[in-house]
């Protein structure tokens, strides 16, 4: 018997009872499911997270500073010099003070959103370009004004529809007055890019109580620059701290690397974890064609009598096991992307289905249905005729 009469054989088993061949696979269209939804909702994710990133540009570097002791500190001046003493590796920088817990307020209607301080150079380095009105000035800076520039998703929540830029709002009950807006990067979306409030560092040192600046970001001159503008900065903050546990410095490129390392490791993980199902879809198997075997048993002694071969008959068997966990394969292909893309539309999350995951879901759930499809297959072939035929 060729392969091509053994998978018809298998298809009219398949059909002769409908209901039990649907509940081998569903072990099968489970696990296959799972590992599509897992891998197309973590890769959407590390999508949206990479690209805020290089949005940002690939040539950063982010410094933060823990500190030791009030004897030993940097101060924005110094960390200025860097950039002036070195303009082949440097293009600018700007401090960054974070204000936690910001509660925005303008007239009756009140939001939260992150507030961070920088200087006047912070949009050209985070990419930050204003549709309306301006960016911060030195001025703003050197003043300590209390001046703000809005992303998009503030300026729909409180204003609909009003220009914005000339307004007062407040900032953790303190009057700042808007005199930008800057261009929609994420669909205003909350929490996004487009949900975020910039003021002066100077201003935002008071109001976080701190005093200090503890984060910077710089700009290399050009990517090929990145590890020695590195060097630079570690070696002053070291002639100050005389120990790296008290700064960290990393580039764009390196966080991007270690966001790829993690994020591929919980995919794997949890590829793991719903890949389990397909064991049981597979042990699910296993128990129906061991059903299957002992119901057939005459008619395996039957073709034997007639010269069927032992290969004949395990072949038989193995390509009706195959041909199970294929179709339940296919099932849970359409049925992971249906639902991934379900839970994207009811989330409003990016979904980046992955063709490999696919390609290793599908082939591992039929080497599955071939691995424990062989014992079943393997006992078939090992029937006597004579026993056989004599089954009741």
């Amino acid at each position: 018997m060729n392969f091509k009469q053994s998978f018809r054989m298998a298809i009219r088993s398949l059909l002769a009872s409908k209901m039990r061949s649907f509940l081998t696979m569903l072990g099968i269209v489970i696990g296959v499911g799972a590992v599509i939804i897992i891998v197309s909702i973590v890769g959407g994710v590390t999508k949206d997270i990479t690209d805020q990133f290089e949005s940002m540009g690939t040539n950063l570097i982010s410094v933060n500073i823990m500190g030791r002791n009030t004897a030993r500190s940097v101060s924005v001046e110094e960390m200025e010099a860097l950039v002036i003493e070195n303009p082949d590796l440097f293009a600018s920088y700007s401090p960054n003070v974070n204000v936690n817990s910001s509660t925005i307020k303008y007239g009756n209607d009140s939001l939260s959103s992150s507030c961070i301080g920088v200087n006047e150079y912070y949009g050209d380095i985070a990419n930050y370009p204003v549709q309306d009105g301006r960016f911060l000035s030195y001025m703003d800076v050197e003043g300590r004004k209390k001046v703000c520039v809005i992303g998009t998703y503030i300026a729909s929540e409180l204003f609909d529809g009003i220009d914005p830029v000339g307004e007062q709002l407040k900032i953790n009950n303190e009057v700042f007055t808007i005199i930008g807006v800057l261009e929609e990067k994420q669909d205003s979306e909350e929490g996004g890019s487009d949900d975020t409030l910039i003021i002066p560092y100077t201003t935002a040192m008071r109001l976080s109580s701190t005093g200090t600046v503890s984060a910077y970001v710089f700009s290399a001159a050009n990517t090929d620059n990145i590890d020695a503008a590195i060097s630079i900065i570690t070696d002053k903050l070291y002639s100050v701290f005389e120990s790296s546990d008290y700064y960290m410095v990393f580039s764009q490129d390196q966080m991007l690397e270690q966001l790829d390392e993690i994020m591929g490791t919980m995919t794997l993980a949890l590829s793991g974890i719903a890949g389990v199902s397909l064991l049981v879809g597979g042990i699910g198997i296993m128990n129906i064609m061991l059903v299957s075997v002992t119901e057939r048993t005459k008619e395996i002694g039957i073709r034997k009598s007639l010269g069927a071969r032992r290969r004949d008959i395990l072949s038989q068997f193995l390509i009706e096991a195959g041909t199970s966990s294929s179709i339940g394969g296919i099932i849970g292909i359409i049925f992971g992307m249906v639902a991934a893309y379900a839970v994207g539309m009811i989330f409003d999350m990016t979904i980046a289905p992955s063709v490999f995951s696919i390609i290793i879901a599908f082939s591992v759930s039929v080497a599955v249905g071939i691995v424990f499809g062989y014992f079943p297959a393997k006992k078939a072939a090992k029937l006597r005729p004579i026993e056989a035929l004599r089954y009741e």
